[in-house]
């Protein structure tokens, strides 16, 4: 072992013990909580501390500032450092769960606590997650669009336009991966890039995605509880309203952008123009099978046509055969030569987990006291799912706010949406949707395409702002517009 791997592991041993003295100081109770709800189970709940709520806070504090701390950030680049932090943070967590118990009874109801709560936010959350989005970033990244066109503001909106038509039909995830290569690609004799890659973020990692269940992970959740499969499509309105206004902005500042290019740059733009031609087209196979795997397969319903249920993790099994299949069909170097790599989606994987493990205690928290939130009005569903899309996964802020809204009474008149085993007000249903989809472009972790395309750039040499830089973008330009939708759609 040599006395750099020495150092860094006793660097990383001190700062996990500073995290835990600064827990210490931060909570006042650090045991003898009350018991709590672990989701599906029938205990009366009863939440935490919300000093609970401080290694999902460091957290995201340490994703925020670390980057920006020249001491920290050589650290911060290392994925077995952010991994490392995840785990010390989520280990606070899971010592809280240990000292609870939620009806367990034995030699060891606190084990069984732990386990309760690892097999939901592992098994039940975080897997499914990294292999739905793994399949599609690796199955994406063996598409390549060869040739290179003129990167003009026309053609740059042009590019941002289809992903967000693509984005509502094969996810997020998806558009991101297949679009974000060539737009790069296409702009890459271009310095002034950062915007393009924000507004990317913006269109097609998290807007374009709410015109149908498969679009964004909250939507596909509300799918399997029992919202029709047409019913988003009901949100055409506020999605074009957005779609048109970003579009509008981005082609408008693009066009000063592009005026500032040096006349060199203009001119190697001409000179390395040539037509586009798709390679690896079996991967579009291979996507398709993603698409309707995560449609049709889910282990709490039977097949379509059948009364034959799959068995857990058939879907999950079924992604990654498509993604073995892509790997061995994706024609030889194609994926070097696009500079494919698997940085960033290994990143996403070591920052989620931790993610995935500290939000537990903040959504308990909602669930048990989302109704004492004094939410009434459609405008306040929106908002209140949409900032707290903007820091927690916005796939459990859905659930969250979904049973909060079917907990409201309902007056005549008012249009509902019936669901599996219950109904919900359809235009508190609507604001919950529009606010986790929508919002979720507030911030770098606010949906996991986003973090994954500010990589990408990253690894193009594109200078991608800081995440409280990126959300001076976010704030600036999308705050307005949602107060807009606000204000015209959710009355």
């Amino acid at each position: 072992m040599t006395s750099a791997t020495i150092t860094r592991k006793c660097l990383a041993v001190v700062f996990a013990s500073g995290l835990f003295v600064l827990f210490l100081t931060v909570s006042p109770c650090i045991a003898g909580q009350p018991a709590m709800l672990v989701p599906g189970m029938n205990n009366e709940a009863i939440a935490p501390s919300l000093a609970w709520i401080a290694p999902f806070a460091l957290l995201l504090l340490a994703i925020a500032l670390f980057p920006l701390v020249p001491v920290a950030h050589h650290w911060w680049e290392k994925n077995w450092f952010k991994l490392a932090t995840g785990l010390v943070l989520g280990g606070l967590v899971l010592l809280h769960y240990l000292g609870r118990n939620y009806g367990y009874h034995g030699a060891n109801p606190g084990l069984s606590t732990v386990k309760a709560v690892l097999e939901h936010a592992l098994l039940g959350d975080y897997l499914p997650f990294m292999v739905l989005i793994s399949s599609l970033y690796v199955i994406s990244g063996g598409l390549q669009l060869k040739g290179e066109l003129r990167p003009l503001p026309w053609v740059n909106t042009s590019f941002l336009a289809l992903g967000a038509l693509l984005a509502s039909l094969i996810g997020t995830t998806g558009a991101s991966m297949v679009l974000i290569r060539p737009l790069l690609q296409t702009n890459r004799e271009r310095r002034h890039v950062q915007h393009t890659v924000v507004f990317f973020i913006f269109l097609v990692s998290n807007i374009g995605g709410c015109l149908l269940p498969l679009g964004d992970p909250p939507l596909f959740l509300g799918y399997l509880a029992g919202v029709p499969f047409h019913w988003t499509l009901g949100l055409f309105g506020p999605w074009f309203f957005c779609i048109a206004i970003l579009l509008t902005v981005y082609f408008l500042w693009d066009c000063i952008a592009h005026r500032r290019e040096t006349p060199e740059a203009v001119a190697s733009e001409i000179r390395h123009v040539s037509p586009l031609r798709l390679h690896g087209g079996i991967n579009l196979a291979w996507l398709l099978g993603v698409v309707l795997a995560v449609a049709l397969i889910h282990p709490a319903r039977p097949l379509p046509g059948t009364d034959i249920y799959p068995v857990e993790f058939a879907r999950e099994g079924i992604l990654v055969l498509f993604l073995v299949l892509s790997i061995l069909t994706t024609p030889r170097g194609l994926r070097k030569e696009t500079e494919y790599s698997n940085a960033a989606i290994i990143e996403v994987g070591c920052l989620f987990l931790g993610i995935f493990l500290t939000m537990q205690i903040p959504i308990e928290i909602l669930q048990a006291r989302g109704s004492q939130l004094g939410l009434t009005a459609p405008a306040h569903f929106f908002w209140a799912s949409g900032m707290l899309s903007s820091m927690l996964d916005n796939a459990p802020t859905y659930v969250v706010f979904l049973e909060t809204a079917k907990s409201l009474p309902v007056r005549d008149g008012m249009q509902l949406v019936g669901l599996t085993q219950s109904s919900v007000r359809a235009d508190l249903l609507a604001a919950v949707s529009l606010g986790a989809v929508f919002m979720g472009a507030n911030t770098y972790i606010g949906n996991a395409p986003n973090l994954m395309v500010k990589l990408i750039a990253e690894q193009r040499r594109v200078k991608m702002p800081s995440f409280f830089g990126y959300m001076v973008y976010s704030f600036s330009i999308l705050i307005p517009l949602f107060a807009l939708v606000s204000i015209l759609f959710l009355k």
